[in-house]
This record gives structure tokens, C-alpha cells and sequence, in this order.
């Protein structure tokens, strides 16, 4: 008799435990929680990309929407450092903090973070993934995409007339 009573008392205290440890936040990485994003904190500087997702963009863009206090979050930040220094002026990568900005959250439709966001060089969006992705991974699916990062960033300032250049004739493979 003690020992259904002892399961059940074992039962209602892990309950009561796991409910107080549960995350303030609670969307990070596997948890979905679209019908209460967190509350907004202070700016981060984010609101122009927030205005304007990608409207006019001229290289494909990698979009990072995470928290800097997410795990997986967390993990994705050398990566993503990585490749904005790697791939500059061939990429663009951006990190949105969506537990300081919620509205980030809501106008790109995030249910879980980390999430990122793969768009072209017209600013269209080609693929969604959610939860950690690994450098090589990123670069195999803008692979997949069509999108060709190997090639050599062209200056801003030289525009040259299409087909000028023997360097765009040659393949890259």
C-alpha cells in the first residue's frame, strides 16, 4: 500500500520540479511556443532588417534568428562568424536576437531557434532550416540552392560590362 503512494508523492514532485526549471523563454531549439514569444527587452539595433527582411539585396544572405543565451544558439555563432569573414563580399550573414526582439520572431514566422533563413541574391527566400546546421552543411545546401560561393567578390567600385572578364568564364567545380 506505501509503495503506490510513495510512486505517486515520486510522480508530483518531478511535476513540480520540472515546471519551476522550465525555461522562461521556451522555444529554444525543440520546444514550440507560437502563441507566447518572449516579452521584448531593450533594442538591439536590429529594427532596420526587421522593416525591410530582404528587400533589395544584392548577394545571397544567410539569416540567423536565435538568442545569445539559446544552447544551439550559441553553437551556431562561430560558424556564422566564420563564414561572414570567409565568404565577405559573397555573403551576407545576419544574426537577429528574437528573445530581445519579438517582433523579429513574429514576422518571420519563427516557432523554434535557431532558424535559418537562405535567400538568393533577389532577396527571395529558398530554405528554411531549423536547429543547428554545421559550416559544411550550410555550404552544401547553397550548393544544392545553385548558389555559387566559390566564385571571387567583384570590388564595388569596378563594374565592368558582363563577359569582360576571362576569370568569369572559367568554372570553379
Amino acid at each position: 500500500m506505501k509503495t503506490p503512494l510513495r510512486i505517486a508523492a515520486s510522480i508530483a514532485f518531478v511535476a513540480l520540479v520540472a515546471g519551476a526549471v522550465t525555461p522562461k523563454h521556451g522555444w529554444c531549439a525543440t520546444e514550440r511556443n507560437y502563441n507566447s514569444p518572449p516579452a521584448a527587452s531593450a533594442s538591439t539595433g536590429t529594427t532596420a532588417a526587421i522593416a525591410a527582411p530582404v528587400a533589395v539585396a544584392k548577394l545571397p544572405k544567410l539569416l540567423d534568428l536565435g538568442a545569445t543565451k539559446c544552447i544551439p544558439c550559441k553553437m551556431m555563432a562561430p560558424v556564422l562568424e566564420k563564414l561572414k569573414q570567409e565568404y565577405a563580399g559573397r555573403l551576407e550573414v545576419e544574426f537577429i536576437d528574437v528573445w530581445q526582439n519579438s517582433e523579429a520572431a513574429k514576422q518571420y514566422k519563427i516557432g523554434m531557434i535557431p532558424t535559418q533563413i537562405f535567400y538568393g541574391d533577389t532577396g527571395k527566400e529558398l530554405f528554411r532550416h531549423v536547429g543547428f546546421i554545421g559550416r559544411e552543411d550550410i555550404l552544401a545546401k547553397w550548393k544544392e540552392l545553385g548558389i555559387d560561393l566559390s566564385r571571387q567578390p567583384i570590388p564595388a567600385d569596378s563594374a565592368k560590362p558582363s563577359g569582360a572578364s576571362s576569370q568569369d568564364k572559367t568554372r570553379h567545380d
